[in-house]
Order: C-alpha cells, then sequence, then structure tokens
C-alpha cells in the first residue's frame, strides 16, 4: 500500500506539533498508511530526507512556517532531486499567501492554503485514486465540532518531554494588521464539554505542560470560568498553564479564580503591542488604555502568574522615542518579562498597505524583518535589534534579578539602550556570550556609570552570581580579592619592616 508521511521542522524538539495532529486525526481511511515525522530546524537537509524516503512513500506533506521555511525548501528540493515521483504537498500559514513569489510553491506538486485539516486527506484520495486536481487547493472553511480530536495522537513521549499544544478556540475578532489572525471573521469555539474531556484525558495520562494557542482566552468569560476551575480541580497534580490574554478584558469571574492558582502554575501572555495611540488607530489595533494598565497591575499585585508582556518595534509612525515611553511604562506595570519584537511583514497581513506611505522596508527573506521605515533609519532598527537581544539575555533570563532593577533606575529604556550600545561597541557581537563573561561586562559598564556606587553594584552582581549556583568568582572579583590581598601583604611586610627597624 502506498505510505502518506506528514511531517514538519519545529523549532525546537519540545515543540509537538498540533497541526500535525489535526491532519493525522483527520486522515479517514487513509490514517492506516499514514505516518508522523517531526524533525526541528536544526537537523540537516540531508539526514531529514534519509528518514523520510521509505520505498513506499507516495505523498510526502510538509506544514510550512515563517519559522521554518527556507529549511523545508531545501528538504522539498532534496526529495525531488531523488525521489521525483513522490507527490510533495505544502501547507500552513507561510504558503497560504503569496504563493506566485515563493519558490517552495514553485517546487512542490500540490499548495493548500486555509486550513487543511479535511483538505488535506481529500486530496491525498484524488492524487491516490488518479484525479486530476489543480495544484493549488484552497480549503474550505470547516466546521470544529465536526473535526476528530487530534489530542490522542500526543505520544507518551510527547506527554512526558514535551509542551503539549491545545485549542479551545480557533479565530480572532480582533483586526491588528500585522498578525495573520486580522482575516478571521470572528473567534469560534469547540464544544466545551468535549475539550474539558480531551484534557481530563491527557491529565490522566500524565500530561502536566498545556500551551493554549488560542489567541483570545479569555474573550468570554464564562468560557474561561470553566476553564480555570477545570483546571483548578486538577492543580495537585503540578500543571503548568500557558494563556493568551486580551490585555483590557479581565472580568469579574477571572478576578476572583486567578489569585487561587498556586506560583509556577500560569504564564500569561499579554500582547500590548504599542501603548501609542496613533499607532494603534493607524494598524487597527482596538485597546483601551487605562483598563490595560488597571489589569497588568491587578495581576502583578495580586496573582502568582508569571506575565510575558509583548511589544513591537517597528509598526508605522513609531518612533525611538514613543516605543521608549511605551517601554518604560510597561515595565513599571510589572511583567516579568518583555518581549521585545521587530515587526515582521507576514505574508497576506494587511501592514502591507503602509509600506509606501510610511516607507517600510523589510527582509526579502524570512523572517521578513523590518530594516527601516520612514520614522526609523536602518541604524536605529538595527540599535533595536540588538537591544531585544540582550533583553533577552539580562532582562528577561531571570539571571539577573538584583542587578537589572539597579541598572534601569527610573529610566529604564535609556539606561538599557545605553547599555546595549556599549556591549556592541565592546564586543561587537550579539550572541555566544558565556555567562561568566556577561557578569564581568556588566560590572565593567555598571561601575562605571556615575549614577552607580561601584560596591553597591558588586554586591547585587554577587547575589546574582551565587543565585546562579556558577562556580567560584567572577573575574572581577577574583581580580579585587587578588588586589585585596597584595594589600595585606604590602601592609604586613612595612609593619615587620617596621617593628625590626624599632
Amino acid at each position: 500500500m502506498s505510505h502518506i508521511i506528514l511531517s514538519t521542522l519545529n523549532a525546537k524538539y519540545i515543540h509537538a506539533s498540533l497541526g500535525l495532529r489535526y491532519l493525522y486525526a483527520n486522515m479517514g481511511e487513509l490514517q492506516a498508511c499514514t505516518s508522523l515525522k517531526e524533525f526541528t530546524i536544526e537537523q540537516r537537509p540531508e539526514d531529514i530526507v534519509e528518514q523520510i524516503l521509505n520505498p513506499d512513500v507516495s505523498i510526502i506533506g510538509f506544514g510550512v512556517y515563517i519559522w521554518n521555511v527556507s529549511e523545508t525548501t531545501e528538504v522539498v528540493r532534496l526529495i525531488k532531486v531523488i525521489r521525483p515521483d513522490i507527490m510533495v504537498v505544502i501547507g500552513g500559514p507561510e504558503v497560504s499567501y503569496e504563493t506566485s513569489e515563493q519558490s517552495i510553491c514553485a517546487i512542490a506538486d500540490y499548495v493548500v492554503t486555509g486550513a487543511a485539516d479535511v483538505s488535506f486527506a481529500e486530496l491525498c484520495q484524488d492524487i491516490l485514486s488518479g484525479a486530476t486536481r489543480p495544484k493549488q487547493v484552497s480549503s474550505l472553511p470547516v466546521d470544529l465540532n465536526e473535526l476528530a480530536s487530534p489530542y490522542a495522537h500526543y505520544s507518551d513521549s510527547d506527554i512526558a518531554h514535551r509542551v503539549l499544544y491545545v485549542e479551545a478556540s480557533r479565530g480572532c475578532p480582533f483586526k491588528c494588521e500585522f498578525c495573520l489572525s486580522s482575516l478571521d471573521k470572528t473567534a469560534v469555539p469547540f464544544d466545551l464539554s468535549r475539550f474539558l474531556s480531551e484534557m481530563q484525558t491527557l491529565i490522566d495520562r500524565g500530561a502536566k505542560q498545556f500551551k493554549f494557542v488560542d489567541r483570545t482566552f479569555n474573550l468570554k468569560a464564562e468560557t474561561s470560568k470553566q476553564i480555570l476551575t477545570f483546571f483548578l480541580d486538577n492543580m495537585d497534580k503540578d500543571l503548568f498553564l500557558h494563556f493568551e490574554l486580551i490585555p483590557d478584558r479581565l472580568p469579574d469571574v477571572l478576578l476572583e479564580l486567578l489569585p487561587k492558582f498556586p506560583k509556577n502554575s500560569l504564564q500569561f501572555e499579554i500582547g500590548i503591542q504599542s501603548f501609542n495611540p496613533d499607532v494603534q488607530k493607524l494598524i487597527s489595533r482596538k485597546q483601551q488604555h487605562e483598563k490595560t494598565c488597571a489589569n497588568l497591575k491587578w495581576i502583578a499585585n495580586n496573582t502568582q502568574a508569571h506575565v510575558h508582556a509583548d511589544l513591537i518595534f517597528g509598526l508605522p509612525s513609531e518612533t525611538l522615542e514613543s516605543f521608549a515611553e511605551g517601554f518604560n511604562l510597561l515595565y513599571s506595570l510589572g511583567p516579568q518579562e518583555i518581549q521585545v519584537g521587530i515587526l515582521k511583514r507576514l505574508r497576506g497581513t494587511p501592514i502591507s498597505r503602509h509600506t509606501e506611505c510610511y516607507d517600510m522596508r523589510y527582509q526579502t527573506s524570512p523572517p521578513y524583518r523590518l530594516l527601516a521605515h520612514r520614522d526609523a533609519d536602518f541604524s536605529t532598527v538595527q540599535r533595536m535589534v540588538r537591544f531585544a537581544r540582550y533583553w533577552d539575555l539580562i532582562g528577561n533570563s531571570g539571571r539577573f534579578n538584583e542587578t537589572v532593577p539597579l541598572l534601569l533606575g527610573d529610566r529604564p529604556f535609556e539606561r538599557f539602550m545605553s547599555l546595549s550600545d556599549w556591549l556592541f561597541e565592546s564586543t561587537s557581537q550579539t550572541h555566544r556570550f558565556a555567562l561568566n563573561r556577561l557578569f564581568d561586562l556588566l560590572h565593567a559598564f555598571m561601575t562605571a556609570q556615575d549614577w552607580l556606587i561601584p560596591e553597591t553594584v558588586e554586591t547585587a552582581l554577587l547575589n546574582d552570581y551565587q543565585h546562579n549556583r556558577l562556580k567560584g568568582l567572577p573575574t572581577f572579583a577574583k581580580q579585587k580579592t587578588t588586589a585585596n590581598d597584595a594589600t595585606a601583604v604590602r601592609t604586613a611586610v612595612a609593619q615587620r619592616q617596621k617593628r625590626h627597624a624599632v
């Protein structure tokens, strides 16, 4: 029997593809001859192809995303060189729009656009029966409650070692132009009782980490209440939950439930993107400023949830100065992480309508990151790229809990940008910093600033160093110890000489 393979290249092993499991669950009678093969973008294309190419394979379907399109393109090229008889089908967000411009779409035999939960299986049936289909297959809307569930296809190994992606709803009612979800008409829920039953089965199998891919978890208060209550009742099993929250919507029912969750059990991803009202209006983003700020403060003061808040630099009309104001405001609201992202032009998103007016310049290859626009030249964007990288290493890492507040003071963005500029000027690198070296670099920068007391800086750094359970001492502390020892020796010699002279 002809064999079908469903495959994708994940960003990391820990990510288990929910999309592949939806496709597999809905293969119908073809499921018996279909298998899943997941890889990571770090693996060599030749090694991936070697593991895929069995003699009986006739169809291979690849899930293609912005983070794996380059690597997947090379894999598909190799397959078509070695086994041109195999039908290669691609689908996913990256190849659902602007398909005529992409080399991977030219190489593949079929391109499935839109939600392929059902249409991929239908295409496979036609290919195997010899029916003629156009190269581009447009998926029709699907009834979510008619889909077969993907969750049974998480293996025991997945449950033990990987983050499980789940969804209680699909789509988004908001129209933020940088996001592909802006193309949705609304958010559509799955049947809640069925969903919770499936979650219970996963928990009974030992699942502990659940990442909800819902764009708007807190859109409907009653649904959020039932989901949170369900997981709260299972919290004795040491669960960890990740939700994406709408920042200006925190109904009373959530105010009641969220404080009940223990530490290390909740993470909220909260997309702020920009506090600039003119930018928000320009990109069709609706966000109530006062409620957003109040909600972030409330979560910080009343729950043990870990908050990962997002800001995007490079949105049309956003300047470095206005972004700095937003960063400072967000920092003051107390999230544990601030993810500083640089705008990317995702294929199909309406952000493209601003390209000419705001002179938006993007990379021509993935991830299509902004290079410059009317209000932020290339040098400014490059500074922010480095800022974002260093912020992840230092501000978001959790390794410098005493040092970072001392460094930032009452001007977080300005002072961290000073550090960022200095780090690049001093090292010419943004990656591959040994942790010991980072401590020494921070010491060198901070002790040279007139607003900081060197002894206070050293105390904070040493406390953080010990908190990270690093062996020995950082170089700056060793040098100080050596200097102190040398001073002590010189003092002892002088005292001895003095006594002998007497």
